[in-house]
Formats: structure tokens, sequence, C-alpha cells
């Protein structure tokens, strides 16, 4: 039986509860949230016990015996907690991004390395088997040498109340206010579409990248939250391979709710992933078909979420992907778009 605590207990962390829960020899035993009742809540939604509940990460640490954990706060309580937890041995999956700069980012894969737990950074969107296929694709060298990459990460829930209202709702209003330890929605989601495209595409050797903050509210104070937290973000990267390409984000993307999407062009074909349409399947053209410009869906089959992931690689003692070493390799992108940002040029990654 492989023990999970869940630290952290707003509304994403019932997705990591419910994923763990239909996962065999899998138990959760732990909740803790700063938030006094909101961990009791959690725990009692889903079959934790009282006793269980905690409000500090220390006395989570000394007095629950567990094997790993799940850290679920916002983004600045990532690296103390995860290093915190990884110093007793615990082994750990971490939401992304995984901190708030490179430094700390490099200092938890470090720590977990010479530790020897497993580590992972949750990048949701491994779970589609079409990237997977994507990236097989693109090392085959059936795209030939790639040229240009499009990624975009669209939501509207500023624009549009198809989630809810987020003025009505603290998990959505601290995502806009940097003093509640959010990054903006280049930290939130942005950090998706980065490792989305660069796992398939390549790794990014230098990025541009435009933030932007829109008003919402007179004076962009609501409540105790400052509204200053990045809403759009334009990149324009060089890859190492040769390639150059354009990325996008944005929570004003109105008419989408949550729209992954990657064309990556090579010289002797191409690939379009659409996560709206399709987790398990991708276009591609190539061979004859580029010339008339014809476009043929690939089944991708299935893979397995990164929850199962993350319990197999306790089993077999073997750390998949994505670990903390490309949460860190991903955190060192974010650091130079805020840097492009302020300088107004490209920064070599």
């Amino acid at each position: 039986m492989i023990r999970i605590a869940i630290i952290g207990t707003g509304g994403m962390a019932n997705g990591h509860a419910e994923n763990f829960k239909k996962i065999p020899a899998v138990k959760l035993v732990a909740a803790c949230d700063v938030v006094d009742g909101k961990a009791a809540d959690f725990a009692k939604r889903h079959g934790i016990p009282a006793s269980a509940v905690f409000t500090d990460v220390d006395k989570l640490l000394k007095n629950i015996e567990f094997d790993a954990v799940s850290v679920v706060t916002t983004d600045a309580g990532h690296a103390p907690i995860s290093l915190k937890c990884v110093a007793a041995g615990k082994h750990v999956l971490c939401e992304k991004p995984l901190a708030t700069n490179y430094a700390d980012a490099k200092k938890m894969a470090d720590a977990a390395k010479s530790k020897g737990v497993i580590n992972m950074v949750n990048f949701s969107y491994r779970n589609s088997s079409a990237i997977h296929k994507a990236a097989q694709i693109v090392r085959s060298g059936a795209l030939g040498r790639i040229m240009h990459v499009e990624a975009a990460y669209r939501q509207s829930w500023l624009a549009s109340k198809a989630w809810g209202d987020w003025r009505d709702n603290t998990s959505w209003l601290w995502r806009l206010s940097s003093k509640h330890g959010s990054m903006g929605v280049l930290g939130d989601i942005g950090v998706h579409i980065l490792d989305f495209a660069s796992y398939a595409a390549g790794d990014i050797s230098s990025i541009n990248c435009l933030l932007k903050t829109f008003d919402k509210v007179k004076g962009n104070k609501f409540g105790e939250y400052v509204l200053d937290a990045n809403d759009s973000a334009v990149m324009t990267v060089k890859l190492a391979n040769g390639a150059i390409g354009t990325i996008h984000t944005s929570r004003w993307q109105t008419g989408y709710a949550n729209c992954l999407e990657l064309f990556i062009h090579g010289d002797k074909g191409a690939i379009h992933i659409n996560l709206d349409k399709s987790f398990s399947e991708l276009e591609i053209c190539k061979g004859k078909d580029v010339h008339k410009r014809v476009w043929k869906t690939v089944k991708c089959g299935k893979t397995p979420n990164i929850y199962q992931r993350f319990i197999k690689s306790i089993k077999t003692g073997k750390n998949d992907q994505p670990d903390f070493a490309r949460g860190a390799a991903i955190q060192k992108v974010i650091d130079a778009c805020f840097k492009s940002d302020r300088r107004g040029r490209f920064v070599v990654i």
C-alpha cells in the first residue's frame, strides 16, 4: 500500500485525490492546508480521517506515516514545502510551476536527486498520447528538419462565466495576484504550453516575450487581492534545432474554455494537435501528401496519466518523466520570459 498525503486542498487537489483513489493499492492518509477548516472539508470529502488533518506541514511530517505527497498549494508554496518533504524522504508530485524562480527549482531537482526520492511535476497535458506520438515522430526524422512551430493555450475565464465568475471564487482570484503567490498566466498555463511545445518540437534556446496585465476592476484591486499578475503572454522562440516559432497564452481568448493547440512544421512534413478535439489523435501531412496539402488523422492509443506514472515510479524505483529536472528546465524558460519582458529583447536560455 502506497500512502499519500495531500498538501494544499483547493480545487486542483480534488483532481489529485480522485485520480489517486482510482489506483489499486494507493490510499489517501492525510490532508494539510494553511486555511483553517479547508483541509477538514477536503478530508471528509475524500475519506481521510479527521485525526490526519493539519494546517502545518511540519506537524504533518512529524505525526503521520506516509510514503508520498502531492503538493497542490499556490505557486509560492511549491519549493519550500517540496524541499521539506524531500528532506524527510518522501516521494513528491508537485503542481506546476515547479517554483517561482529557476534557482529554487534547481535546488528542488538537486535535492530530490541527492535524496533518491521519486519526483515529478504535474505537466498534466503529458496525459495526452498525441503529444508522446508527436515527439516520437519528430525524433524519428519523419518530418525532416524542423522549421517552424506554433503553439497556443487559450482560456477565457476573465471574459466568460463558463467556469463561474472569477470575482466570487478565491481559487481564481489568487491567480491574478502576485502577492498571493501567482506568476500570472505565464506561470499558471504558459508553463504547460512551453512544456507541451518543446517536449515535441525541441528545446527552446532563446526567447522574446511580451507580458500584459489588463485593467479588470477600478483600481485593479478586489478585496484583499491586488490584480497585478499578467493575463496574456506572447512569445517568439528560437529552438536549439534551428527552428523558430511563436507561443502564446491568455485568459482573455473569448470563445475558448481550455484549448491547447500545437503545429510543428518540418521540410518533409507537419503535425497538428488540438486537445479540444482529441487527447489521443493528431493530424499529419507528410510524404506525397505534402504536395497535395492533405492531412490525415493518426490514432495514438492510450498513455498512463501522471498519477499512474508517479505510483509506478515509486513501485519500480525508476523515475518517469516529467521530473523535477524537467520542471526546472521549463522554469528557466519562464524566468527568461520575465527578463525578456523587462528588457524588451531576446534572452538566451
